[in-house]
């Protein structure tokens, strides 16, 4: 009996025996199938994860960041070790312990199963597992998944050190809020750096890998306290936490930034604008989108926040007071359905709808719903605001309502005839100028009409401010870079660079008479803006009164291909086509070039580049971007000798003489002392600059210099029409750049422009051109700058080829040009000349 025992426990003691050698052969026959061209888990130890790139001020301030995926990278040093407790208790106790993978948490997983009969199922992946699931494989739930993952695990263990890989879990993990490690999550949910977060904070955080949505803090609040807490209890049976500890962050509420709790990150920063927008564009195209918006790169922007608000300012009130001269309401298109403005239900309804919200002109523009119009008044409510609100019908009188058929109401009486209940306006607070107190609330609209604004240092390049449109949220089309617009007169200056290098002066005299040219759109009449010819004119009261006349003699002189090439020379066009009528500024170019094209004229004639950028360093702060290639040798130098400054040296190209580029700045600072610019542009320093109106007044321009800062604006409607017959560069953004120069130069400064040394001076009479005694003095008296050296001629005239106007008599400083008052954007009152048609050609600037 004994002996059969023995022969049958020794049988099934063999049958077990070779039973397992044969699952260990299985098992490792799998593993080694498995474990054929996986991904290399080496790679690991070089990974750098996808960062948010940051945008600064010069003040070392976050304007702004972009990213496909929030993500803040934090060095495992960096990870507080609260942090690292909170997450190793809810996802793998046992992780400083086991290789890779947990055979006693796989054990305990499946008996919970079997016990529970599938209810309760758990996973049992360590966090090592988890890097190598989000790293290197996919989310597949499958068996051939799960071995390939252990296999892995397993090898990254004699690769990387604990902390290493803790260090690339934390860092990698969706969190929720598009929040990818617990860096950026720290911040999205409570706004706070890593080492600023307490039990319970963290103990959420760790809550949230498996499943974010189900854990969300508003939504499922209840269900997000009870895993914390979970959480928390573990980390107290962990020995992370003690007794005392434990019990007060068990109790301690849920608070979020969802919640309402903190404020968010995102409130601390500036409303997404222009600037940074054009940075993000730039960027993207020199490094790659996917490479700027995963590369963690530090971007210094050349900003001036001070300005930069002041630009916006000084653009949105000359597009409103051009809109509002208008005297149109046109409806936002948004609406809240009726039945939602009963009770409080329009307030929710009003927060999802999608309105410009960046809008601060004289005070916040804030977005609001009418709840009811009733004789002389109409009442609203007001996003943010517990109270509601009247509009009265003072507020409404100045404008017809345009309807959905295109059709005009009545001169509006009530705010009834302007607005309908359930339509959603923007209104802002009226205030007394005196004490800031309140009066009323008063309609907004946004402008149809648009424009661009944007000032840079003349030396540097470096752009100061740029505004691309009135409202960023409502138009994300950035019209100083992006729009392509006829410039009109505001190219002139262009041509007359290129004839004074060609040997002009602004002494000489070109005729400002009658011209016919053949062209295939048939026969080309141009005028003047005043309907008028004056004779033989010198070339300063050309530019100074735009003559267009004179330009198109000018450039036929000189000839339209060398005009061309000094268009390009200086950036306005990449290739501009030489045809006489773009003397007049028919070619469509960009704010941004032709702002930079006159810092050129301001700065002496060097090639400048604009940038927005001073700086950008990758995520190890190695410098990968430099504008400002100036050599300072001395400035590595300990100390220099007393009242030496650092010598910085520039390569920079010549454009133009210097010569050449100081009498443009003359003649152009004429264009504001007694031309075209004279009753818009006042600033307490000297400046120059030109006007630009172009053919039907679809464009108004306006650009102009200081010694130290040159800034450009346009006016017109996205769909380029007529802004109307009275409008004119000088009118529309004449005051937008008087009123941000203001600013500008009551921080920045600016002195007279800087003679070259060959300057010889001599005075001339501005109207005929004639030289004048040195002791000669009066309003019509102009000390003109002449190259040394070089013996001018008076008296010659030119007529560019055209044989009509050369018997007519000088220009008779007694003879006033045919002028009209208009209203400026600013309310004043201006003088310009009377429209003139072009005939069948466009041909740009008509002053």
């Amino acid at each position: 009996m004994v002996r059969v025992l023995f022969s049958f426990f020794g049988a099934i003691f063999s049958w077990l025996t070779l039973a397992g050698i044969a699952a260990a052969l299985v098992v490792l026959g799998i593993f080694s199938l498995y474990g054929r061209d996986l991904p290399s888990h080496e790679s690991l130890a070089q990974y750098t994860p996808p960062t948010i790139s940051r945008i600064y001020s010069g003040q070392g301030d976050i304007i702004d960041e972009f990213a496909r995926e929030r993500r803040l990278f934090a060095p495992s040093e960096e990870i507080p070790d609260l942090v690292k407790q909170a997450f190793i208790s809810a996802e793998d106790k046992n992780f400083y312990e086991h290789s890779g993978y947990d055979t006693r948490g796989m054990v305990a997983a499946a008996r919970d199963a079997v016990v529970s009969r599938g209810r309760d199922l758990r996973g049992a992946s360590t966090i090592t597992q988890q890097v190598m699931k989000n790293f290197l494989l996919s989310g597949d739930r499958t068996a051939e998944r799960k071995i390939k993952e252990l296999i892995l695990a397993s090898r990254i263990e004699g690769t990387l050190d604990k902390e290493q890989i803790l260090e690339l879990y934390l860092n990698e993990i969706f969190l929720g809020q598009n929040s990818y490690g617990v860096a950026a999550a720290a911040q999205t949910y409570f706004n706070k750096g890593l080492s600023a977060l307490n039990a319970e904070e963290a103990a959420y955080l760790a809550v949230l890998p498996k499943a974010p949505s189900r854990y969300h803090p508003v939504r499922q609040q209840q269900r997000a306290i009870e895993r914390r807490n979970f959480v928390l209890k573990e980390m107290f049976e962990n020995g992370y936490l003690d007794e005392a500890a434990y019990q007060t962050s068990r109790a301690a509420p849920l608070k979020t930034v969802q919640s309402g709790d903190f404020e968010p990150f995102r409130a601390q920063l500036p409303p997404r604008g222009y600037f940074t927008d054009e940075i993000r564009r730039q960027l993207s195209r020199d490094f790659g989108e996917e490479e700027f918006f995963s590369g963690g790169y530090a971007v210094r922007a050349t900003v001036d926040a001070e300005l930069q608000i002041e630009a916006a300012a000084a653009l949105r009130r000359g597009l409103e007071t051009y809109d509002r001269n208008q005297g149109l309401w046109r409806p936002t298109g948004l609406s809240i359905d009726t039945a939602s403005l009963e009770g409080e239900a329009w307030r929710e309804a009003l927060s999802e709808l999608r309105i410009a919200r960046d809008i601060d002109l004289n005070g916040p523009w804030l977005p609001a719903v009418v709840l009811s119009t009733n004789g002389n008044a109409a009442q609203l409510g007001i996003e943010g605001r517990e109270d509601l609100a009247e509009i009265e019908a003072r507020d409404v009188t100045w404008a017809r309502r345009i309807n959905a058929d295109d059709t005009r109401g009545s001169q509006a009486k009530v705010p009834g005839d302007l607005v309908r209940p359930g339509e959603v306006v923007h209104v802002r607070a009226i205030t007394r100028d005196s004490d800031g107190s309140f009066v009323r609330w008063s309609l907004r609209q946004v402008p149809e009409v648009q424009g661009g604004f944007m000032a840079m240092d003349v030396n540097s390049g470096r752009v100061l401010a740029m505004q691309g449109g009135f409202s960023y949220q409502h138009s994300v089309f950035n019209r100083a870079t992006q729009a392509l617009r006829q410039p009109g007169s505001a190219f002139k200056p262009f041509v007359y660079a290129a004839a004074l290098d060609s040997g002009y002066t602004p002494a000489t005299i070109v005729i400002d008479a009658p011209i016919e040219i053949d062209t295939p759109d048939g026969l080309w009449r141009p005028k003047n803006a005043s309907n008028r010819f004056y004779g033989p004119t010198p070339l300063r009261t050309g530019i100074e009164q735009s003559r267009n006349l004179m330009t198109i003699r000018l450039a036929e002189e000189v000839g339209m291909r060398t005009v061309a090439s000094y268009a390009e020379r200086f950036g306005v066009y990449e290739e501009m086509g030489p045809f006489l009528a773009n003397a007049l500024g028919s070619e469509e170019t960009t704010l941004f070039n032709v702002v930079a094209a006159y810092a050129m004229f301001a700065n002496g004639g060097e090639r400048v580049l604009p940038t927005l950028v001073d700086r950008v360093q990758d995520r190890y702060g190695k410098t990968v971007f430099k504008h400002d290639q100036r050599r300072c040798d001395d400035c590595d130098l300990a100390s220099l000798d007393p009242g030496l400054a650092p010598q910085v040296l520039s390569d920079r190209r010549r454009v133009i003489n210097d010569i050449t580029a100081y009498q443009l700045t003359s003649m152009l600072e004429g264009v504001v002392l007694r031309g075209t610019a004279n009753s818009t542009v006042k600033l307490g320093v000297p400046v120059a600059g030109k006007t630009g109106t172009t053919n039907d007044a679809k464009d108004a321009w306006f650009v102009g210099f200081t010694s130290n800062i040159v800034a450009g604006c346009y006016v017109g409607f996205d769909q380029p029409r007529s802004l109307g017959r009275k409008a004119s560069g000088g009118g529309l953004c004449g005051p937008v750049f008087t009123e941000f120069m203001q600013n500008a130069t009551a921080k920045y400064g600016g002195g007279a422009f800087e003679a070259p040394d060959e300057c010889q001076f001599i005075k001339i009479d501005r109207f005929t051109g004639a030289r004048l005694l040195e002791e000669a003095f009066g309003a019509d008296v102009v000390a003109e700058c002449f190259r040394l050296g070089e013996e001018p001629i008076f008296g010659l005239t030119f007529d560019g080829g055209f044989a009509m106007g050369a018997d007519l008599p000088m220009f008779d400083r007694g003879v006033e040009e045919v002028v009209k008052e208009v209203t400026t954007s600013s309310g004043s009152t201006g003088r310009v000349g009377n429209k003139a048609s072009f005939g069948s050609l466009s041909s740009g600037g008509l002053y």
